[in-house]
């Protein structure tokens, strides 16, 4: 079966639908970019729309980060920056999206455990997306600690208030939808009466998460209960999407039309090769190393801070390749096109690590300063402070990815420059 076939498949004639609001967009028909912390961020995004995605989520943001924040126009990158002060005259960005690039399909995913803190965060942006989404699936403690993310699957009356308050304020006056994405409860019974009662919000459109919050990403997704949460979702007229193990865009359509659902979200598959979203048609995957070139273009294209930088080359790169090692010590946009062979890029690569003052000499200093640290607190018998320093200090592939229970909530969203 053809993807268009597939495509006409999901669109066949439904019950009535919510209406989609002027400004906002049907997710009916689409496979979509996942909303990831670090992996969400803008260069991410742009390569997954410039392969084929149809729509793209911001990794989420929590509503007391953005609540606060200055709105402003970056006419350097073409950006729309959120900022808000960081200390010693500077501002740190909250959030960045291209309005150029991202235009009608940029998903804004918020964090929140509260319905007037929603709807505040939310007015900030509401002009400048096509959508807001609520995270409730996130299983992580930095969210789940918060009250948030998955933490709201056992808090149904407050997950409802929020997303009724969305509808009621944001809807009206900014003509976006709002829809929420959840992971699955325990039992089917449990599930279907969570849906019914997000469903009949307001929302337009929901997207399950094929796992219940204990299961991690090495665990398969479990997809008993799809057809039925879609069967719901459009019984109130609602978009429903899947998440949860899809790799490509072909794979995307056809899950969703062997399980009734409207089309697909991916994560993983994405994180490590956008072209995902490319159609067979048009050639599938392209070699990680094609990628990693674009995907370098890019961040530096977006001035893109560079610990992230780093990172999402961390999970692009295979590691039993000999280059993922080299990534793992990379300390400016100037090692990345040395060790990588970028060469082609590598007066763009001078110029960025300059504007983010970021040489091989201030690397050095920093290290020389690090390390005449650790020896002052050994020298004053503080070793515990300089193992935990030590950990602290690690590259981003050694560290527990995502394990931020400790930080702040603020801190969700990554700074950029």
């Amino acid at each position: 079966m053809s993807l268009g076939q597939l495509m006409k498949r999901i669109l066949m004639v439904q019950p009535a639908k919510v209406p989609i609001p002027r400004r906002g967009v049907d997710y009916r028909g689409k496979v979509v970019l996942a909303p990831m912390v670090r992996s969400g961020e803008l260069p991410s995004r742009i390569l997954a729309l410039d392969y084929g995605a149809d729509l793209v989520w911001g990794p989420e943001t929590v509503d007391r980060a953005m609540i606060g924040t200055t709105r402003r126009c970056n006419d350097e990158f073409k950006t729309i920056d959120w900022c808000r002060p960081s200390g010693h005259n500077k501002e740190s960005t909250i959030y960045r999206m291209c309005p150029a690039r991202e235009a009608g399909k940029h998903i804004f995913q918020i964090g929140t455990a509260d319905p007037e803190r929603a709807v505040q965060a939310a007015r900030l942006v509401a002009a400048d997306v096509a959508g807001i989404d609520v995270n409730a699936g996130c299983p992580k403690p930095f969210s789940t600690s918060g009250g948030m993310g998955a933490a709201l699957l056992r808090t149904p009356d407050k997950l409802c208030a929020i997303l009724e308050a969305l509808v009621k304020y944001i809807t009206p006056e900014y003509e976006i939808g709002i829809s929420v994405k959840i992971r699955i409860l325990e039992t089917a019974a449990e599930t279907e009466a969570l849906v019914r009662r997000l469903c009949a919000t307001g929302i337009t459109a929901l997207t399950v998460h094929c796992r219940t919050t204990p299961m991690r990403p090495r665990e398969r997704a479990i997809r008993g209960q799809l057809r039925m949460v879609a069967q719901v979702c459009h019984e109130f007229g609602v978009a429903c999407l899947m998440n949860g193990d899809v790799e490509n865009k072909e794979q995307g359509f056809a899950l969703a039309a062997e399980f009734g659902a409207d089309g697909a979200m991916i994560a993983t598959a994405a994180e490590k090769n956008p072209t995902c979203f490319r159609r067979e048609a048009d050639g599938g995957l392209l070699p990680w190393r094609d990628v990693v070139s674009r995907y370098v273009e890019v961040a530096m294209d977006l001035n893109n801070h560079f610990s992230n930088t780093k990172y999402l080359l961390t999970q692009m790169i295979p590691g039993k390749e000999p280059h993922y090692r080299s990534a793992t010590q990379v300390k400016t946009y100037g090692d990345i096109c040395t060790a990588l062979q970028l060469h082609h890029l590598a007066e763009q690569a001078e110029e960025i690590d300059a504007k983010q003052g970021r040489t091989q000499d201030s690397g050095k200093k920093a290290l020389k300063r690090a390390r005449s640290n650790a020896s002052a607190l050994a020298a004053g018998g503080e070793m515990g402070q300089v193992r935990e320093r030590a950990q602290s200090h690690k590259v981003l592939s050694e560290r527990r990815v995502g394990d931020q229970s400790k930080e702040k909530q603020e801190s969700i969203a990554l700074a950029v420059p």
